[in-house]
């Protein structure tokens, strides 16, 4: 590797070439290119690239093309493409780009990081998964600001490669959000709990309150409409990220079940729910306060690859998150800039 001032200096001006241009890809496109880089995009929708480009971003003629510019640029490039769309779009970057830095913005890091190996086993890949996002979907969805303040998980292994690592954490803070280094299988399990999860609930909360009829949609008030907001996501985007997690999703919907049938058991026998609702708001109550005890850190790029990643795990698993680089980082990226 590269000295880590140089590493760095590379990577906050590091080109960004994005591939799937909806609420999510689409906001990054627009984020990145706010924030200074030299920033394209492709969709295979036509409509969605037309209107990309009415708005002004820099849009390739297709796939294909930007890939190309990317593995001219050595840019890095950041899948923004369903699950079910992302065997196709490795085929092009395995023909296109092959040994390109490569991250994604999937929700789910394990079964990308295997279709990675797979598909294009040359690339340099560095998972990510911005936790953000709306009900709504498409380019027209999309925002400046929907990175801002938010956490983005970038993955963190053993055999990691540190340049790329760096190349997608300086990208997630220049769009305004924070990093949480994390390993794939820890994201995913993590990541059923706090998202998937909440995806079925919001399903099945829905339809049970509109199987109560008109009247019951006419009272619906706060609880029900919080609770079900991401019921209105497109149900084939949703069954992508539910079911590409599924084995951590099936762990995490056994537990609930089983904390819903002691609940039920509880009001069929005894009238009383105390215990269910005395453990949500403790479980609330954590959330809280764990929000309140966040650490954030600046970090350097000292030591080694394998001590700094172990570091940055650690503190994942921790609840710190990253918020930017230290003066010493930064002074060393300013000198490996600077013409000697």
């Amino acid at each position: 590797m590269e000295s880590a001032g140089a590493a760095l200096a590379a990577a906050q001006q590091r080109p960004v070439c994005v591939i799937g241009l909806g609420l999510i890809g689409g906001s990054l496109l627009r984020a990145a290119t706010d924030a200074g880089r030299h920033a394209w995009g492709a969709s295979a929708s036509t409509t969605t690239a037309e209107k990309a480009a009415a708005d002004g971003y820099d849009i390739a003629g297709s796939v294909d093309e930007a890939l190309a510019r990317a593995a001219a640029q050595d840019a890095l490039v950041v899948l923004a493409v369903p699950l079910t769309a992302l065997d196709d779009v490795l085929a092009a970057v395995a023909r296109e780009a092959p040994d390109c830095r490569l991250t994604d913005v999937t929700s789910v890091k394990v079964p990308v990081a295997e279709s990675v190996a797979r598909l294009a086993p040359a690339t340099r890949f560095v998972g990510g998964h911005p936790m953000t996002g709306t009900e709504f979907s498409g380019w027209d969805a999309g925002s400046l600001q929907l990175f801002h303040e938010k956490v983005w998980v970038v993955a963190t292994e053993d055999d990691t490669d540190l340049e790329v690592w760096i190349d997608v954490a300086a990208l997630a803070l220049a769009c305004g959000a924070v990093v949480v280094p994390a390993a794939a299988d820890e994201h995913d399990l993590a990541a059923a709990r706090i998202s998937h999860l909440p995806h079925l609930f919001a399903a099945v909360l829905a339809a049970v309150g509109a199987d109560g009829g008109e009247l019951a949609l006419a009272l619906a008030a706060g609880s029900f409409t919080d609770g079900t907001r991401v019921a209105g996501t497109r149900p084939e985007l949703t069954a992508a990220m539910t079911e590409g997690n599924r084995s951590a999703l099936l762990s995490s919907l056994d537990d609930a079940l089983g904390r819903l049938g002691a609940a039920r058991g509880s009001l069929a026998s005894t009238g009383g729910l105390l215990a269910t609702l005395r453990a949500g708001h403790d479980g609330r109550t954590a959330l809280d306060e764990a929000r309140s005890a966040r650490r954030e850190v600046r970090i350097d790029l000292e030591g080694t690859p394998g001590e700094f990643l172990e570091a940055m795990r650690e503190l994942g698993r921790t609840g710190g998150r990253v918020i930017g680089w230290t003066a010493e980082a930064l002074d060393a990226a300013d000198e490996a800039l600077s013409p000697s």
